[in-house]
C-alpha cells in the first residue's frame, strides 16, 4: 500500500489528522484526583498527537480541529504547532470552550485509575461537514481518524461519515478504532465503529476493543474491506492483514513503563511514518513499536521519538537480536547510551 493523495495540491503534506486536542491536567503525585494537589499542564488528543510525532519525526503534518477562543485554545494551537504540525486550519469557537482534563497517574488499565473529563459542549463536539476546511482536510497523501470523533457529537459522526466514504481522488484514509466505552451513550457504537472502519484503507484496532472478538483472524473476519488491518495485541506484538498475507511482529520489551497514554497514538505513527518510507510490513511494524514503546516511557502523552537512523538500526536487527531488546527511560537518545545498553545479549 502506497499512498498518494492529491499530488497536484499545492499546499499537500504527508498526513493530515483531524480530532480533538485537550489541555490534559497531570498529576504531580500518585494518588486519587481528590487527594493530588497540584497538576501540569500538557496537551492530548490522539490525532493531534499522532500528528506531533510525525512532524518531530521529519514528516509534514497537519491538525485540523476546532477550539475556543480561550487561553486553552491558545496554548493548545502554539504547543502543537510547536513540534512543527500546521495548525494554520485550526477555527476559533467564540461561543464553545476548549476541552480539559485530569488524570492519575495510574496506569488507565488499573482499577485505580481516574479520568475527569470537562469536553461536553467543547469547540470541538460542534465540527462538522460544514464549518471545517475539508480541501485542507482532505490535502495530504494520508488523511488521520479516529473513532473518538464519531462520539463526540452527531454532527461529528456525520462529519466522520463524509470523511470515511469511498469516491475516486481521496487520499489513503487510516482510521484508529479507539474504541473508549465512556463517551458513547448508545449501543450502536460497535457497529458505527465498524461501519467507519469498513471505509477506511488503513486500520488499527486495539484486540481489547475490538467488539469482544478472539484473535487477529477473527477481526479481520469482522472487517475484511481495509486494504491494511493492524490487530495491536497489547505488550505481546501486533498483527497485519494486508492482501492475503499475514505478518506478526512481537513488541520489544519495555524495562520500565512510566504511562501508557498516548502509546497507541505513537505506534499509529511510527507505522504510518514507515507507510509513507514505503518500507515493508515487518518494518512498519517495529518502527510501530519503537515509537509506543518511547510513549510508554514519559508521564505524557507526547515523547520525542528516536532519530530516524537509530529507529532504522534497531528496526533492521534480526529476529533474534530483535527478540532480545529490551528498551528503557532515555534510550531515544541513541548519544548518551552505547547499544549493548539498549539491547540485552
Amino acid at each position: 500500500m502506497t499512498p498518494t493523495g492529491p499530488c497536484n495540491a499545492p499546499d499537500v503534506v504527508d498526513v493530515v489528522a483531524l480530532g480533538e486536542s485537550m489541555v490534559t491536567f497531570l498529576p504531580s503525585r500518585p494518588g486519587r484526583l481528590a487527594d493530588v494537589p497540584a497538576f501540569d499542564r500538557g496537551i492530548g488528543g490522539a490525532e493531534s498527537n499522532t500528528a506531533c510525532v510525525l512532524a518531530a519525526a521529519g514528516h509534514s503534518a497537519r491538525w485540523v480541529s476546532r477550539v475556543g477562543d480561550d487561553p486553552f485554545g491558545d496554548h493548545l494551537v502554539e504547543a502543537i504547532g510547536g513540534y512543527g504540525v500546521d495548525v494554520a486550519h485550526v477555527r476559533r469557537d467564540p461561543a464553545r470552550p476548549t476541552g480539559i482534563y485530569f488524570r492519575t497517574a495510574g496506569d488507565r488499565a488499573t482499577d485505580a485509575h481516574e479520568v475527569a473529563y470537562y469536553r461536553a459542549g467543547s469547540a470541538a463536539s460542534a465540527m462538522s461537514a460544514g464549518n471545517v476546511d475539508l480541501d485542507a482536510v482532505r490535502a495530504g497523501r494520508v488523511l488521520h481518524l479516529s473513532g473518538i470523533t464519531a462520539a463526540l457529537s452527531g454532527s461529528c459522526l456525520d462529519l466522520m461519515r463524509e470523511l470515511t466514504a469511498r469516491r475516486p481522488g481521496r487520499p489513503l484514509v487510516s482510521f484508529d478504532v479507539n474504541h473508549r466505552p465512556g463517551l458513547w451513550r448508545d449501543a450502536d457504537a460497535p457497529e458505527v465503529l465498524r461501519d467507519l472502519a469498513r471505509g477506511a484503507d488503513l486500520v488499527f484496532v486495539g484486540q481489547d476493543e475490538a467488539w469482544g472478538l478472539r484473535g487477529a483472524e477473527a477481526v479481520r473476519a469482522a472487517l475484511p474491506e481495509p486494504e491494511v488491518l493492524v490487530v495491536k495485541q497489547g505488550a505481546a506484538g501486533a498483527t497485519v492483514f494486508e492482501k492475503r498475507d499475514v505478518t506478526f511482529v512481537p513488541a520489544p520489551r519495555v524495562d520500565v513503563v512510566v504511562a501508557a497514554v498516548g502509546a497507541g497514538d505513537a505506534f499509529a505513527a511510527g507505522f504510518l511514518s514507515a507507510t509513507l518510507r514505503g518500507l515493508p510490513v515487518r518494518d512498519r511494524l517495529r518502527h510501530g513499536h519503537l515509537m509506543a514503546a518511547a510513549a510508554l516511557t514519559v508521564p505524557g502523552d507526547l515523547a520525542a521519538p528516536p532519530a530516524r537512523e537509530h529507529a532504522d538500526r534497531l528496526a533492521a536487527l534480526d529476529d533474534a537480536a530483535w527478540g532480545r531488546l529490551r528498551l528503557g527511560p532515555g534510550w531515544t537518545d541513541d548519544t548518551q547510551r552505547a547499544p549493548e545498553e539498549v539491547r540485552t545479549p
